[in-house]
C-alpha cells in the first residue's frame, strides 16, 4: 500500500505455502493461523464487514500466554496505537463543523503559550503531517511518566521546526498530541470526554478507551484487556510499561477489532459526519504538486492491487495494528495485535488480499 509503506514497511512478495485450493476467507484464516503457529505474535483478532454484515470475526493465539487466555475479537482490547488518529480526527471533524476550530487558523489561535516558532502553522498542517514538528527522539516512544496532554508538550515544545510549514511532510504523532490540547482549550472539557461524547458513544463503541480509563475498571473491562508483547531471538517477552496518555489522540487508545470495524462503517456510511467535512479530512493534502497519500489523520491512498481506501496503520509497544476501509467495495477491515512491531505486514497484506477474493464472498 502505497503511503503506508513510506514509513511502515516494505512489500516482500507473495507466498505460495497454503496452495491454491484455499479462497477467499478460507484463505484468510489459513494465512493468520499460520502467523500463530509460526510465532510470529501471540494473538490476533479480526473483523471484517462486507456490506455491513460479517464477513470474518475470529481470534487467534492468546491475549495472555502464561495464563492461555484465548482472543476474543468482540471482547479482547488491544493497543490500536495510531489507529487512534483516526479517532481523534473524527472529533475534531465534529469542532470543525461546528465552527469551533478552523482547519486553516494558526494553532497558537487555541493554544497562545505555546513557545513561538521561525514559521507559524495551523490545524490542518499538524492534522496532515506537513507542519514541520519533530518525531520521536531517543526514549520518548517508551516513556513511562503520567503526563497530562499538556505537560506531555514539555517533551518537544522548544525545539525547533524541521521544515517550513506546507513544504515538506513528516509523519509523526507529536502533531496530535497538539491538536488534542487545541481540542481541550477550546471545548473546555478534557479531551477523551469530548470524544467519548462526539464519536465513541454515539457509535456504541462501549469497549474503547484511554489508557487508564475508570471507567474500564467501573464496567469491569479491565479483564479484558490483552497482556502486551515484545518478541527478541529468544521469543516473546513482556512488553515494557508505557503510559500513552498524553498522547492520547495519536497512539493511546485502546479497542477491540469489532469497535474500530463499527467505526469504520459508520464513516462508510456517512452517518458520522456532514460530507463535504468529512471528505476534508479523507483527501490526501500535497505538496508541491504531489500527494502525501496522507489527509487529516487519516491515511489516504491504493493498495497493491489499486483498490483505494482509507484508514492507518498503527504500532506501538506492545500493539501492532491495521485499519482499512475500502469504500468501492463496501469492506472494512480491522486487525489488531498483542506485540510491538512483529514484522508481519507482507502476511497482513496477504490475508487483506484474501478477502477480496469473490470465492468465498456471498
Amino acid at each position: 500500500m502505497k503511503s503506508i509503506g513510506n514509513f511502515f514497511r516494505n512489500f516482500f512478495g507473495t507466498r505460495t505455502d497454503l496452495g491454491s485450493n484455499l479462497k477467499g476467507v478460507e484463505k484468510a484464516d489459513a494465512l493468520l493461523q499460520e502467523i500463530i503457529t509460526n510465532n510470529k505474535v501471540p494473538g490476533i483478532g479480526i473483523t471484517v464487514l462486507k456490506q455491513g454484515e460479517k464477513l470474518l470475526e475470529k481470534g487467534y493465539g492468546y491475549a495472555d500466554m502464561e495464563e492461555k487466555v484465548h482472543i476474543d475479537p468482540e471482547k479482547t482490547i488491544f493497543r490500536i496505537a495510531s489507529i487512534s488518529k483516526p479517532i481523534a480526527a473524527t472529533a475534531l471533524a465534529h469542532m470543525v463543523y461546528d465552527g469551533l476550530i478552523d482547519l486553516d487558523s494558526s494553532f497558537y489561535t487555541y493554544v497562545p503559550y505555546f513557545p513561538r516558532k521561525k514559521w507559524d502553522f495551523t490545524i490542518r498542517q499538524l492534522a496532515g503531517h506537513t507542519a514541520g514538528i519533530r518525531g520521536y527522539r531517543g526514549t520518548e516512544y517508551g516513556l513511562n511518566k503520567p503526563y497530562t496532554i499538556k505537560q506531555g508538550i514539555e517533551i518537544f515544545k522548544d525545539d525547533d521546526l524541521r521544515f517550513e510549514p506546507g513544504t515538506d511532510y513528516l509523519y509523526n504523532s507529536y502533531d496530535w498530541v497538539l491538536i488534542s490540547l487545541a481540542m481541550q482549550e477550546v471545548s473546555g472539557v478534557p479531551f477523551e470526554e469530548y470524544v467519548r461524547h462526539k464519536v465513541l458513544q454515539p457509535l456504541g463503541m462501549l469497549d474503547t478507551f484511554e489508557p487508564n480509563a475508570k471507567s474500564m475498571t467501573a464496567n469491569n473491562k479491565a479483564s479484558q484487556l490483552t497482556s502486551f508483547y515484545s518478541k527478541n531471538k529468544f521469543g516473546f517477552r513482556r512488553a515494557i510499561p508505557v503510559n500513552n496518555y498524553f498522547k492520547l489522540a495519536g497512539g493511546g487508545y485502546l479497542s477491540t477489532t469489532k469497535d474500530i470495524a463499527k467505526f469504520g462503517q459508520a464513516i462508510l456510511d456517512g452517518n458520522m459526519l456532514h460530507k463535504e467535512t468529512l471528505d476534508q479530512f479523507l483527501t490526501s493534502e500535497r505538496i508541491n504538486g504531489k500527494a502525501t497519500y496522507y489527509g487529516l489523520g487519516w491515511q489516504v491512498s491504493e493498495d497493491q492491487k489499486g483498490r483505494a481506501y482509507y484508514g492507518h496503520i498503527g504500532n506501538g509497544v506492545g500493539g501492532y495494528s491495521n485499519f482499512f476501509v475500502y469504500p468501492e467495495q463496501r469492506m472494512v477491515i480491522a486487525i489488531l495485535v498483542n506485540c510491538t512491531n512483529p514484522d508481519i505486514q507482507s502476511e497482513l497484506d496477504e490475508v487483506i488480499d484474501a478477502v477480496f477474493d469473490k470465492g468465498s464472498l456471498s
